[in-house]
C-alpha cells in the first residue's frame, strides 16, 4: 500500500489510530466498571473503525475524492481480499464440523486414549489439535470447557487449572493453525508463506507446548476414572486431512474447499443429516466472520490513509531512534519492535487478529529496513499477539472461558501456563535468532 509519493513524517497523522484504540479500549474500561459482561465487545470495533476512518478524512489535506479514492485502494488491496476470502471458507469449515459432530468425536477419540491421571495434559493435547485443525480458539474453547468443567468435577481436579488448559491449548492452535484468522493476517501482511512460518512458529511453540505438558502433568492427576463414549472416527477425517494438506503445501483457499466438501460428505453420510443442514452450517460459518471481515476492510483503508499522511513513517522512524543504540544487533531490534507494536496494539484492542491487522504495514517496514525475513516478522506478530490474547483478562478467549466455568478472569491468568511459556520461548528465539 504505497502512496504516489513518499510521505513527510507526521506524529499528528496517528491521531485517527489513536482514537480507534483509546475509544476501543475506553469503551470497554467503562463497561467493565458497570458489571456488563463482555464489557470490551459491547462497543463493535468496525463502528469505531469508522470514526477514525472519518477522522483521517478530515485530517487528509487534500480533495476529499481524492482522499476516498486512496481509502478504497486500502480497502480493496489484494491481500486484505484473500483475507477475507479465507476468513468466508475457515468460517464455514468450522461451522460445518461443528455441526457434523467432529469436534466431540476429536474429544472422545483423546479420551478413549488417556488415563484419569493424565487429565490436565490430555485436555492441552486435545484442545491444541482441535484449535489446530478448526483455526479458531474461540470455538475451540466453546466445545471443550464444558468437557473440562465436567472432568474437574469428576476428578477433584483445580477448576482453574483444567480451564487453563483448554485456552492455553486454544492458544496453541490459534498460533500455528495455517487456516486461523492470525496465521493468515501475519503471514499476508508480510508476504511470508504459511508453511515457512508454520516451520518457525513450530520450534518456538512446540518446546514451550512441551514444557506445559509436564507442567501439568505435574500440577494435577485424577483420582477417579474418566468415562469416554463411542468414537466415530471418520468425523474427525475432515481436520486430519486439512492439517496434512495444508503442511503439502497447498494453496490455503483449495485446502479450506476440500476440507468443506469432506466435512460435508461426512456429515451428509450420517441419516440425520441432510444438504438443508450443510447449506445452513456453511451460511452460518460465513456470517461468523462478517466483523473481522469488515474491520480487516476498514483497517486496510485506515492504514492507507495513515501510510500516506506520514504516521506510519513517523512511527516507524520512532522505533528507529529508539533502537539506534543497539544497530549492531540488526535483526534482533526489528523483531523486537515488531514484537512491542503488535503486543501494545492488542492490549487496546483485545484482540490478535486485529492487533495483527493494525501493524502488519507498520511491522513489514521495520522487518525490510532491519533485514527481517518475512517468515520471522510472521511469526513474531502471530506469536506476541496470542501470548498477550491469551492472558489479558478482558480478552475473549479468557471472558468465554470464565462464562463457561463461572470463574474470576483474574483467577484465571496464572493457570494459562502455555501462553507464559510460548511469551518466554519467544522472547529467547528473539534474542538467540533461531531458529532461522
Amino acid at each position: 500500500m504505497n502512496s504516489d509519493h513518499a510521505p513527510t513524517p507526521r506524529a499528528a497523522a496517528l491521531l485517527p489510530l489513536l482514537s480507534f484504540l483509546v475509544l476501543f479500549l475506553g469503551s470497554g474500561l467503562y463497561f467493565s466498571a458497570t458489571g456488563v459482561d463482555y464489557a470490551f465487545y459491547q462497543i463493535k470495533a468496525p463502528v469505531v473503525a469508522m470514526v477514525a476512518i472519518v477522522l483521517a478524512l478530515a485530517m487528509a489535506g487534500r480533495p476529499l475524492s481524492r482522499s476516498v479514492d486512496r481509502l478504497l485502494l486500502g480497502v480493496g488491496h489484494p491481500n486484505i481480499m484473500l483475507m477475507c476470502l479465507v476468513f468466508l471458507l475457515a468460517g464455514a469449515f468450522a461451522s460445518v464440523t461443528q455441526s457434523i459432530g467432529s469436534v466431540d468425536a476429536t474429544v472422545q477419540m483423546g479420551l478413549s486414549l488417556m488415563p484419569a491421571s493424565a487429565v490436565l495434559p490430555a485436555l492441552f493435547i486435545i484442545t491444541a489439535f482441535i484449535a489446530t485443525a478448526m483455526g479458531t480458539s474461540m470455538g475451540t474453547i466453546a466445545a471443550a470447557a464444558p468437557i473440562a468443567v465436567g472432568f474437574a468435577g469428576a476428578t477433584g481436579l483445580s477448576l482453574p487449572l483444567a480451564i487453563g488448559a483448554v485456552v492455553g491449548g486454544a492458544m496453541f492452535g490459534d498460533n500455528l493453525s495455517m487456516i486461523s484468522d492470525t496465521t493468515i493476517a501475519a503471514t499476508r501482511s508480510q508476504g511470508a508463506a504459511l508453511r515457512d512460518k508454520f516451520r518457525v512458529n513450530l520450534w518456538i511453540a512446540l518446546p514451550a507446548a512441551v514444557v506445559t505438558v509436564v507442567l501439568l502433568a505435574a500440577l494435577g492427576g485424577g483420582t477417579h476414572p474418566v468415562a469416554s463414549a463411542p468414537v466415530d472416527g471418520w468425523k474427525v477425517l475432515p481436520y486430519v486431512a486439512v492439517f496434512l494438506l495444508a503442511l503439502s503445501g497447498l494453496h490455503v483457499l483449495v485446502v479450506l474447499m476440500i476440507g468443506i466438501v469432506l466435512a460435508g460428505g461426512v456429515g451428509l453420510a450420517d441419516s440425520g443429516y441432510g444438504i438443508a443442514a450443510l447449506s445452513g452450517a456453511i451460511y452460518s460459518g460465513f456470517e461468523s466472520m462478517f466483523e473481522i471481515m469488515l474491520l480487516s476492510m476498514l483497517i486496510g483503508g485506515l492504514s492507507q490513509l495513515l501510510h500516506d499522511q506520514g504516521g506510519t513513517r513517523w512511527l516507524i522512524d520512532r522505533i528507529q531512534a529508539t533502537t539506534r543504540r543497539w544497530q549492531r544487533a540488526g535483526a534482533r531490534v526489528g523483531e523486537a519492535g515488531i514484537a512491542a507494536l503488535v503486543v501494545v496494539s492488542n492490549l487496546f484492542v483485545a484482540n490478535n487478529t486485529v492487533a495483527i491487522v493494525v501493524c502488519g504495514s507498520m511491522a513489514k517496514e521495520i522487518a525490510e529496513e532491519y533485514r527481517v525475513s518475512p517468515r520471522r516478522a510472521a511469526s513474531m506478530l502471530d506469536l506476541f499477539s496470542c501470548v498477550v490474547q491469551g492472558l489479558i483478562p478482558y480478552g475473549a478467549q479468557v471472558l468465554l472461558a470464565c462464562s463457561i466455568a463461572g470463574l474470576s478472569p483474574l483467577a484465571l491468568m496464572g493457570a494459562i501456563h502455555y501462553c507464559w511459556m510460548l511469551g518466554i520461548a519467544g522472547v529467547v528465539a528473539l534474542l538467540v535468532q533461531r531458529p532461522r
